[in-house]
Order: structure tokens, then sequence, then C-alpha cells
């Protein structure tokens, strides 16, 4: 199969994606020729942004970050909750400063992060 090798070819079948989309939708059958190119090209372009464009595992501090603003809390409220001074906070949102056991499982605890991102 062929696969997409610059950046012309990876545009251009972006575009011709968004025109197919408006002619395939979830009653489309699946040996329809435009369902079939939409699935071929997809998949093209989806290995091509794995290889050029890959998305990153955020690290814990942007999570910790992420949270805080989703729940609209601040540094020294975290410290708050979490008993700690508002500078092991900011130890932990720069990467100078990881963790203890007890404040990972208060992240988990208070901050709902999940205990596979915290412990890496």
């Amino acid at each position: 199969m062929a696969s997409i090798s610059n950046e012309t070819q990876y545009e251009k079948s972006l575009e011709r994606i968004e025109e197919l989309l408006l002619k395939v939708d979830n009653t489309t059958p699946q040996n329809n020729k435009d369902y079939i190119e939409l699935d071929l090209l997809s998949d093209l372009v989806a290995e091509y942004e794995e290889q050029y464009y890959p998305v990153k595992k955020p690290t814990l501090p942007e999570i910790i970050r992420l949270r805080m603003a989703e729940l609209k809390i601040s540094q020294k409220r975290l410290a708050e909750i979490l008993n700690v001074s508002p500078s092991r906070i900011s130890e932990y949102l720069n990467g100078k400063s990881e963790p203890t056991l007890k404040i990972a499982r208060q992240l988990r605890d208070e901050l709902q992060i999940d205990a596979d991102i915290i412990l890496g």
C-alpha cells in the first residue's frame, strides 16, 4: 500500500478527507467507494501523523496544572489541601521535586489523578 511521504501529500489527503466526510456518514455501507477511500486515507494520515506529529505523554506537572485549572484552585489552595508549603507545590509544578508517596496518594484522592499517571 502507498504511504504519505511529504507535507504536500499530507495536506492534500486532509483536504480529501474533509470532502469525503461530507459524503460518508454512519449509514454509508462499508462497500461504498467513498467509504473505502475515506477509510484508507484516514489510515495513511494516522500513520503519517504518528511519525511526524507524535502526541507526547503529558508530564506530571502538566497534569497537576491542568487539574488545578479544571478545579479552579490556586497553588496556595493546593498547598493547603496537601498540607505542604506553597514553595513545595512550586517545586512539583516546575519539575524540581517529585511528590512523596504520601503526597502522590493525596494527589490521586484530592485531584482525582490516576495513580498510574502519578507514578509514571
